[in-house]
């Protein structure tokens, strides 16, 4: 028998579903819909969503906060024995701070494959000269994930248009000087 832990992909699919109730949450607040948890022994000891806008913090992003959370509840910014869900592959910064944490595991929902830092467009997770590599599980409930995403940057998009065409609809459009 082997010593390896076994992966309950229920499990994962619950703790990805409660990962997407935060993205959600940041959805509502205009902020890039990414949501993470952080479970400890089959239990959630932190949530968060990107709050960056809310903010004014480009650290805020979900897994940051959740990261901060986790070290305050556990007493120690060890996360050894953690598996963090988080909506969206890891940019760089969120990855350095999970390896610095040491988190176990990391599963995430959407790739990206232009930023992502387990494995999309770079792996720092398990980078080989780094003292930590975190295992990783990518495409956990990826289309709810994609979906979510995509639907904010459509919204986003639509109200810029809307924006630009209201700009140029008033002959003293006062900000035309900007």
């Amino acid at each position: 028998m082997s010593d390896e832990p076994i992966i309950d992909l229920h499990s994962d699919d619950y703790f990805m579903r409660e990962a997407l109730r935060q993205a959600e949450r940041a959805y509502e607040a205009d902020e890039v819909p990414v949501g993470a948890v952080i479970v400890r022994e089959g239990r959630i000891i932190a949530r968060a969503f990107n709050q960056v806008e809310q903010l004014k913090d480009a650290t805020a992003h979900a897994e940051m906060l959740a990261l901060t959370q986790a070290e305050e509840i556990i007493g120690d910014w060890r996360l050894t024995d953690c598996t963090l869900y988080v909506t969206k592959e890891p940019c760089p910064m969120c990855a350095g701070a999970m390896v610095h944490t040491r988190l176990a595991r990391v599963v995430f929902g959407a790739g990206d494959p232009k930023g992502g830092a387990a494995g999309g467009a770079l792996n720092l997770l398990q980078f080989a000269t780094l003292n930590h590599r975190c295992e990783i599980t990518g495409g956990m409930r990826e289309a709810d994930c994609r979906e979510l995403l995509q639907r904010f940057f459509a919204r986003q998009r639509l109200s810029e248009k809307s924006e630009k065409k209201n700009d140029n609809d008033g002959p003293d459009s006062s900000d035309r000087n900007f």
